[in-house]
């Protein structure tokens, strides 16, 4: 089983996901030589803290503070971490970027199930993902572990 898959099915709870589009990338970046390669761009599954380094050093930007600017607005991410559909492309392809909308990055991390809370929380464990599109939409997508095919 890949570090995604542990991570997509709740068993790396403590692990971020990063991916790192070609077109946001350097081709020399430290990213690619750590990363997986995909078809659009580099994905990474690392400990919470190397993530959020590695999300900064690729972006430029805190993860934690992207988060919470993209929580605002609702969007479709892949469950493999690698593509979304920006809200603001109206149906526009994913990773378009003749369209204008191809996706810059996405970040994610997952929420251990905590009934306290309440709401989808008290279900099981949560994947939060944040996406930022090259025309400067940054949204986001949750789910439960295991509800997404």
């Amino acid at each position: 089983m890949s570090a995604l898959d542990e991570f997509l099915a709740g068993e790396r709870l403590e692990d971020v996901v990063l991916f790192v589009s070609d077109g946001f990338l350097d081709d020399d970046s430290r990213l690619r030589s750590i990363g997986t390669e995909r078809e659009h761009g580099v994905l990474l599954v690392v400990d919470g803290e190397r993530g959020r380094s590695a999300f900064q050093a690729g972006t430029g930007m805190d993860a934690m503070g992207f988060a919470k600017q993209a929580m605002g607005t609702d969007g479709t991410i892949a469950r493999t971490l690698d593509g979304a559909t920006c809200p603001a492309a109206d149906g526009e392809s994913a990773n378009d970027s003749d369209g204008g909308h191809a996706i810059s990055f996405i970040f994610a991390f997952a929420e251990a199930e905590n009934e306290e809370v309440g709401g989808l929380y008290a279900e099981g464990d949560v994947v939060h993902a944040y996406a930022q599109c090259e025309c400067g939409e940054s949204f986001s997508h949750k789910w439960l572990v295991g509800e997404r095919e």
